[in-house]
Order: C-alpha cells, then structure tokens, then sequence
C-alpha cells in the first residue's frame, strides 16, 4: 500500500455491494483537506480533489466517470443515474447533480455516493431489483424525510418494496462534538 492509498471502511450490505465510506487517510489533499478530500465541491485544490478521486476509483476498480457525487445543498432532491446520464456532456452532468442530496442507481460498476461531515450518509440496497441510494441526511433533509423520499423514488423508479430494503447509516458527528440551536429543535418539533 502506498502513502497515497486510501482507507476506506467497508459495510457489508449485501454480496456483490462495495459499500463503504471513505477516511481522510491517503489521498494527495493539504491543510485543512488533508488528505482524502474526494468532494469538488468544498474549496479544496481542483487538482488535488481529481487525483484524489483517482486513487479512490482505482482502489474500487472503477473509471473516474462512474463515480457519482452530487452537489448537496442539504435538500431532499434525489437523482436517479441511468446508462445514458455517462453519454451526456460533462457540464450537463454537473447541471443534473446540482442541487442534489441523493443519488440512486441500478447500475453495476457505478458508483453512486454523497460526501458528509456533521450530517450523516445513508445507503439504501434494494436487493430484489439490485438499485441503491445515497442519501445524504443532514438535519433540514432528515426533518423533511430524506430517507422516506429516497425509498418512494426507488420504489416509482424501480419498484423497490420499502420493508426489503437493507440499510447502512455511516458515520457522521457526534452529541458530544456538536449541539444544535433551538432553531434545530423547533423544526424537528414542528414536524418540518
């Protein structure tokens, strides 16, 4: 293993499924990005966040354009990627994951993530109809139900029945490192 090689931690969610989460170890990034900074969308060095990318891609066996990252504006917009979303433009790529909190797929060899720091990942497996989703939870999308719309996309784009589902919650911070505002509180209290 190289310096540069990622450290990932992997969940088993069903055979055949690489389902993981990403550390900051390995990768090229500096100073407060270091080192595995995969998100282009957070001020970090264009070409750092591309080798980045690069190394995690190589590491999953993957080309560099069936990774699939989103850019999160803690919404509850989700995004289904089929085989012709890799033949369009790269700027209407960009277009069509802007905006997006979500990301599902029933494509082998995609891979289909969002990138987190406080809120928290959710992988959703469809195992009968081979279809995942990548939702990224933060407190606006989790008190607007995320998750519940992640699993009625999947079930209107591929039939998923929502009890079948499995589910991986990854990391995210903790009570002990982080305390919300009572405009938090109010939201969840209000039911959104």
């Amino acid at each position: 293993m190289t310096t540069n090689s990622p450290v990932l931690n992997y969940y088993n969610i069903a055979d055949g499924v690489t389902a993981f989460s990403t550390t900051r170890h390995g990768g090229c990034s500096k100073g407060n990005y270091a080192a595995l900074n995969v998100n282009e969308y957070c001020g970090d060095s264009s070409a750092d966040v591309k080798s980045n990318r690069a190394l995690l891609c190589s590491a999953l066996g993957l080309g560099a354009e069936r990774l699939i990252m989103p850019h999160q504006t803690h919404g509850i917009e989700i995004r289904h990627v089929g085989e012709d979303f890799f033949a369009l433009p790269g700027d209407i790529k960009k277009m069509l994951l802007d905006g997006v909190d979500g990301v599902m797929t029933d494509l082998p060899g995609t891979c289909v993530s969002v990138s987190t720091a406080d809120c928290i990942p959710v992988l959703l497996y469809d195992e009968e109809h081979h279809a995942v989703c990548a939702v990224h939870a933060g407190w606006r999308g989790t008190v607007r139900r995320i998750v519940q719309k992640a699993l009625t996309d999947m079930r209107a784009a591929f039939h998923t029945t929502p009890s079948k589902v499995k589910a991986v919650i990854g990391p995210g911070i903790s009570l002990k490192n982080f305390e919300v505002g009572d405009e938090v509180y109010d939201e969840f209290a209000a039911g959104g």
